[in-house]
């Protein structure tokens, strides 16, 4: 039997990836990033702040022993938020987009694409704690 605790981590970690979906979520990459962008352009650490399962993953890793599936799902999480503003960067700021990149960004996305997190990332936290 999965114990208390565990399924806390795993509530509270679905919850504030639900919330970062809700304000994500669009249609194609770019309509994501434009919406990151709305908040990166009011501030950087707004835009941080808007990122709760990152502090999740910190927080998560130290409280875990830096167990080695807490520090993936850190390392995940910090590769994430690293290409989102690397992409928000070279689209929005620099304006420099190569044609097979805005394809790409262009794109059609799967409406279960953002959802992925929620479902993969609490594996980790349930690998970590067992």
């Amino acid at each position: 039997m999965i114990e208390e605790y565990i399924l806390n981590y795993i509530l509270l970690y679905i919850i504030l990836e639900i919330f970062e979906v809700s304000w994500q979520k669009a249609p194609s990459l770019m309509g994501m990033l434009l919406r990151m962008y709305k908040y990166y352009n009011k501030s950087i650490w707004l835009f941080l702040i808007m990122h709760p399962t990152f502090y999740f993953a910190i927080g998560f890793a130290m409280l875990s022993d830096y167990n080695g599936f807490a520090l993936l799902l850190l390392f995940i999480k910090t590769l994430d938020v690293a290409t989102k503003i690397l992409l928000i960067q070279q689209v929005f700021v620099k304006r420099e987009l190569s044609q097979e990149l805005s394809l790409v960004l262009l794109a059609p996305i799967n409406g279960f694409l953002p959802y992925l997190g929620v479902v993969l990332y609490p594996l980790l936290i349930l690998l970590a704690l067992s």
